[in-house]
């Protein structure tokens, strides 16, 4: 025999059961489960992914940018070595540096950090380029880096002489 309490805590959970069965809809079970989830996550990446391809050929092909203008940077005589000139190229608002190394070479590049931005110096005691946002170095003969956060190297200007000035003629986005 069953004491009537019993009847009660049976009767009381068969109900719970029913109410959680009644509050499943198949049809969003169906429609918001994990497949279609991971399917359209995949599908996303993949346009992600896709979106990147036309650049990714553009710059192995070597498409540059659009010829620039050849701007006058200064007097070759006038930057003795181990020195360094700040300039715009190509446009007022891309800051770069002109460098005449200890060694006789001259070299240019942007001078704006490739981490956060900063502008980057020339130190001639130790013939590199320094970043002091967060000191960031750069080998000064082909501008990568070579100690501290930034992972690229800084865009080269190319710089050709003529009659004893300097000329910056173009710009190189490298990654190597």
């Amino acid at each position: 025999m069953t004491c009537p309490k019993d009847r009660n805590i049976r009767k009381q959970s068969k109900e719970d059961m029913v109410n959680l069965v009644d509050n499943i809809d198949q049809k969003d079970d169906l429609k918001y489960n994990r497949r279609a989830f991971l399917k359209s996550a995949v599908g996303a990446s993949m346009a992600l992914g896709l979106s990147t391809v036309p650049f990714s050929v553009r710059a192995m092909i070597g498409l540059a940018e659009p010829d620039h203008d050849r701007v006058e940077i200064v007097q070759l005589d006038q930057l003795p070595e181990g020195e360094s000139v700040t300039f715009y190229y190509p446009t007022e608002n891309d800051p770069a540096l002109l460098i005449h190394t200890v060694e006789g070479k001259l070299v240019a590049y942007n001078s704006a950090c490739t981490h956060l931005m900063c502008p980057v110096f020339y130190q001639k005691e130790k013939d590199v380029l320094l970043c002091p946002c967060h000191k960031g170095y750069f080998d000064v003969n082909d501008g990568h880096p070579i100690e501290g956060p930034p992972q690229r190297e800084l865009p080269l200007i190319e710089i050709e002489v003529d009659n004893g000035v300097v000329y910056a003629t173009g710009r190189q986005f490298r990654h190597g």
